[in-house]
């Protein structure tokens, strides 16, 4: 076995080189700018109509939170379904991992993916709603797959490139889903679990010794709890996650805030650590002078797409089961979702480890370390190799790093606060957050499945699903986490490419929209490509209203 997890560790870490390289990186970016010069930077010129559209209108409009009795979903759904499965530990052990990787720079690098990654989102979710299509029993079908096989393989010549890159990004979807959207978020939910137990023990002074048996504990309960839901199919999963999401998030919210006002005098420090680390020449972590900017640009790309997926095509899948008629009105969601995971809950994070004292903002390392019974203690050596326990004794420790000490990070803020209930509820927040993101992308799977096999093959799937929700919860992290960045990167590819080629129907579409809601020309409206849901959806639109 040992030596299977070494040659797909391997074969892992070239794929992910390539992958993540940077031309891959440049391309996530220009498909991002490209939309936003194209929309005329919707997300900038147009915040207050997005804004009131979106998290304005869910406490006064029928439309968005009404639930359906067809097989669709409502747009509040569908934003809490996307974001269930963006909020997830990407917002805490990916932050965390980038920070402690790539220094605080890498902070700003997210912020600046996130911004023009709202209109990568935008765009995705435009054209999931254009070129959706509803089967015999009302169910609507959209995704990257639909408008690669439908949009690019309609261009002269491209059929067969568009067939090919819509069964690749299914496939991709579809290892996808139990990297990103079940390994690496079990492993995380199982991880702090023990973490949380450990420190409690230690901190009450008791000799602890995890018994081999509880991580096999932890996945039988994360089995049944994700089995309980998915098997229910996306109803169930959209019913769940309308009341979990607004809960989580809330919830880590009050609490990230309470630590930030407790350290707002260092809030000024945290803002120049940011920019400094983002520009600054000096490797974050020491090394290779001029390498720093590089490494938190990376790091800052790559976890924010983690964390928000714009650019993955994922999200589009359940947006396009949305009840909306407007394509724009969905793209809006989207711009709204990535403004939220990122903008918000992301930079919560961050200002929660920077104002802990776990990172040095001087020169962007771990000031924290970890003894062998998961015990913080504060780093004295310059080399960060050896510290000193509270009798001056020398005391072998584990560095934090990116994967296996990232979230203790954020469990060492909290500790400073809360005390021990500060790992404990860190642990909870990973739970729900992880919890929440493998019932949204069991949907993206279940999507790519039917795609490819038909119906008959989502039930397997399903099965399989919950299967490996228990493996993760006892595999090693590190692998979990690079299987993960390897099949979004491979998913992110094919999807950007149909964007891009694509990109003149968004502009078409968002200027149909601006002129009929903002200049009150009387256009006919955009909604679909195609013939018959463009009349039943006009239709729709006089019988029910403008949604």
């Amino acid at each position: 076995m040992e030596q299977f997890i070494q040659g797909v560790t391997k074969v892992n870490d070239a794929i992910n080189g390539a992958v993540w390289g940077w031309p891959a990186l440049i391309l996530l970016g220009a498909v991002g700018i490209i939309m936003t010069l194209l929309t005329k930077f919707f997300q900038v010129s147009h915040i207050g109509h997005w804004m009131k559209n979106t998290i304005g209108a869910i406490f006064k409009d029928k439309h968005i939170t009404g639930h359906t009795n067809d097989k669709s979903i409502s747009q509040f759904q569908s934003l809490c379904t996307a974001l269930a499965a963006t909020v997830g530990t990407g917002n805490i052990v990916g932050v965390a991992g980038a920070i402690a990787t790539g220094g605080p720079g890498a902070v700003f690098w997210m912020w600046i993916i996130a911004f023009f990654g709202m209109m990568t989102n935008y765009s995705e979710n435009v054209l999931g709603i254009l070129y959706r299509r509803k089967d015999s029993k009302g169910e609507w079908h959209g995704g990257a797959m639909y408008y690669l096989r439908d949009g690019l393989g309609a261009k002269k010549g491209l059929k067969v490139v568009g067939a090919i890159l819509a069964v690749l990004f299914s496939v991709f979807c579809l290892l996808a889903s139990f990297g990103i959207g079940n390994m690496s978020q079990v492993n995380s939910m199982s991880s702090n679990i023990k973490a949380a137990i450990t420190n409690v023990a230690t901190t009450s002074n008791s000799a602890w010794v995890m018994p081999a048996f509880v991580p096999y504990l932890i996945g039988g309960f994360l089995f049944i709890a994700v089995a309980a839901v998915i098997l229910g199919g996306l109803k169930r999963i959209a019913a769940i996650t309308e009341k979990l999401v607004p809960f989580m998030v809330v919830v880590y919210f009050i609490g990230a805030i309470v630590i930030i006002c407790m350290n707002v005098t260092s809030i000024p420090a945290i803002f120049t650590s940011i920019f400094k680390g983002a520009f600054s020449l000096k490797a974050a972590g020491g090394g290779v002078v001029g390498s720093g900017i590089a490494l938190a640009m990376k790091m800052g790309f790559k976890r924010g797409v983690f964390s928000n997926e714009a650019g993955l095509g994922s999200s589009v899948m359940v947006h396009s089961s949305s009840n909306v008629k407007e394509p724009v009105r969905q793209g809006m969601w989207g711009i709204f979702e990535v403004f939220a995971d990122t903008i918000v809950v992301c930079t919560l994070t961050a200002l929660v480890i920077l104002g802990s004292g776990a990172i040095d903002l001087d020169n962007g390392r771990p000031a924290m370390a970890t003894d062998e019974n998961g015990a913080y203690i504060q780093m004295v050596d310059a080399d960060g190799q050896l510290v000193f326990d509270d009798d001056g004794n020398p005391v072998n420790v584990t560095v934090v790093d990116e994967i296996g000490g990232s979230s203790n990070l954020m469990s060492y803020s909290f500790s400073k606060v809360f005390g021990p209930a500060g790992s404990i509820f860190i642990a909870l927040a990973i739970l729900l957050f992880a919890y929440s993101t493998v019932l949204g992308w069991s949907h993206y799977g279940t999507t790519a499945v039917e795609y490819l096999f038909g119906k008959h093959a989502v039930w397997p799937y399903r099965i399989v699903f919950v299967v490996i929700v228990f493996l993760g919860s006892i595999m090693e992290a590190q692998l979990a986490w690079d299987i993960s960045d390897t099949f979004n990167g491979l998913m992110m590819l094919p999807n950007l490419i149909g964007v891009l080629v694509l990109s003149p129907m968004v502009m078409k579409a968002t200027t149909n929209y601006v002129d009929r809601h903002m200049r009150h020309k009387d256009v006919k409206p955009m909604l679909s490509v195609f013939d018959d849901i463009q009349e039943m959806q006009e239709k729709a639109l006089k019988e029910k209203g403008d949604n």
